[in-house]
């Protein structure tokens, strides 16, 4: 049996929604993202670009997982069960809750084959 396209199934990527990042001092990297590229960067040391995040989080965030890794992707996807599947066919490692926000959709967290940690985002309807 031939495999499936990816892009045709359920549960694929559909667009970056955001870089996450570690700052040791994150109100001077975003006034200095502001200052010097003209990033739109909020006082919560995060920028909008369409449907694309930009935040840089304190440098001891546990948001990032157990590990020390400096960057997160964040993911869109058309359908977060669907890419838990997946994932989980595929033997990552996937964290067992997924959070859910009734303005901005459901979150969920992941691991790469070499320990990166990335979370998936589906959008809330209209977002």
């Amino acid at each position: 049996m031939a495999k499936k396209d990816p892009e045709s199934r359920d549960g694929h990527i559909t667009g970056i929604g955001g870089v996450f990042f570690r700052a040791r001092n994150r109100e001077h990297l975003a006034s200095w993202y502001h200052d010097v590229l003209g990033l739109p960067v909020t006082d919560a040391a995060t920028a909008k670009m369409g449907n694309t995040v930009w935040a840089a989080f304190a440098d001891d965030t546990g948001y990032f997982g157990p590990s020390r890794q400096e960057y997160m992707v964040n993911y869109r996807v058309d359908d977060l069960d669907a890419a838990l599947l997946h994932l989980r066919e595929a033997g990552s490692t996937v964290a067992p809750s997924i959070d859910e926000d009734e303005n901005y959709g459901r979150f969920a967290w992941a691991e790469d084959p070499e320990g990166n940690r990335f979370e998936l985002w589906e959008p809330a309807p209209g977002r």
